[in-house]
């Protein structure tokens, strides 16, 4: 593995860490090596959590190098664009619990990466945009279609279409990220959450991600019920439930399986 996507493991929980200084650009390399290393955590069992960060202080990332794009080449742009959604539709995909710490700038294709994840921690001097029309561009690895979700219609326009660059107070305050933290501190909180999930059951969190994620997709409430009841009973065919039930009764701590 190249060190443009740097991977830890702390017992059950990864942390990938977006290795291209100064500013943790996405490379085509990156992000196929982004897309490659998820898919290769979803199939290690051990593994119920996933969390993103930046290295060094100031970046996130800030998105793709423009320079890629001078050329006015479609070709090179369709390439991106296809390396671009199939690394964060993995992230998206991710089985587990995933978590962005953004510790500093997080911009264009950086901000749409920690769009891909389930939860985002923002440290008090980030910043969040997406500029990509103020050069000729539009978001095509998921912006336009998961900041609405977030965020509401109103504020989507204003960050895409006005352009408007928000610092992480303003983010918290209309539903961007789920927490703010003091500078350095992201990692340390986003790693705390990342522990809660794990003391889940994976085989529920799974099942649970999959529900939230398809109320997106504008099912009938009706379709939603019919799928948890489904999933519900599908869960009686793990390990996991029979540990966590018996666990409970026990009352001693679960040890999960995965499966």
């Amino acid at each position: 593995m190249s060190s443009l996507i740097q991977l830890e493991k702390r017992d059950h929980i990864a942390i990938l860490t977006i290795n291209n200084p100064p500013a943790n650009t996405w490379t085509r390399d990156s992000l196929a090596e982004l897309a490659e290393t998820v898919d290769g955590l979803n199939s290690d069992t051990n593994i119920f959590a996933l969390v993103i960060t930046g290295q060094g202080e100031k970046f996130f990332s800030a998105g793709a190098d423009l320079k890629t794009f001078a050329d006015g080449d479609p070709a090179t742009a369709n390439d991106m664009a296809q390396a671009f959604g199939h690394a964060f539709s993995a992230l998206t995909r991710f089985r587990g619990v995933s978590i962005a710490a953004i510790n500093g700038y997080a911009m264009g294709g950086g901000l749409e990466c920690a769009l891909a994840c389930d939860i985002r921690i923002a440290e008090d001097h980030a910043q969040m945009a997406l500029p990509e029309a103020s050069v000729g561009l539009l978001p095509c690895a998921g912006g336009t279609q998961n900041l609405p979700w977030l965020v509401g219609e109103g504020w989507a326009k204003r960050m895409i279409l006005c352009g408007e660059r928000i610092k992480a107070d303003k983010a918290l305050a209309i539903g961007l990220v789920e927490d703010v933290v003091a500078k350095g501190a992201g990692l340390d909180k986003a790693l705390e959450l990342a522990a809660m999930a794990c003391k889940q059951s994976p085989s529920s969190i799974a099942r649970c991600k999959t529900l939230v994620m398809s109320a997106r997709d504008g099912r009938s409430h009706a379709d939603g019920w019919r799928m948890e009841r489904e999933f519900f009973v599908d869960l009686f065919s793990t390990e996991d439930q029979t540990e966590g039930v018996n666990a409970f009764l026990e009352k001693r701590a679960p040890e999960w399986k995965n499966r």
